[in-house]
């Protein structure tokens, strides 16, 4: 399964490392291969999805990052097809998922390109 270090996703996204941090720390993410204290975290094509929609409805509509993974999930779910917000039930709201797919791939390779590729092993002796 292909997944992307953080450094990646976070160049691909247009936020900084920090960013992509907390919210993979404080958050469950659909998409996110995080295993104990000590492993990188890598970000797989669906989570990358996720994040880049909630990131998004977080500077256009200033949710609170929580509600905006959820409602990021449930349109991906919907598959562009339209999805009443929780709060407010006569409000709907839709994404162009394949579009946003598109878009995601074509800056996720750029990102591939300039971001660093962590080193694996013990750190070298000082």
């Amino acid at each position: 399964m292909r997944a992307y270090t953080v450094a990646a996703t976070a160049v691909t996204l247009g936020v900084s490392k920090k960013w992509v941090d907390n919210v993979l720390s404080h958050h469950q993410v659909p998409g996110v291969l995080q295993e104990k204290q000590g492993i990188i975290r890598r970000v797989t094509p669906a989570g990358l999805l996720t994040l880049e929609i909630a990131a998004s409805l977080v500077r256009a509509l200033s949710l609170p990052i929580a509600q905006a993974l959820e409602i990021a999930a449930r349109l991906i779910a919907a598959r562009g097809t339209e999805i009443r917000l929780p709060d407010a039930l006569s409000i709907r709201i839709n994404a162009d998922v394949k579009t946003i797919t598109h878009e995601l791939n074509t800056r996720l390779e750029k990102a591939i390109e300039i971001s660093p590729t962590p080193r694996r092993g013990r750190p070298r002796r000082k």
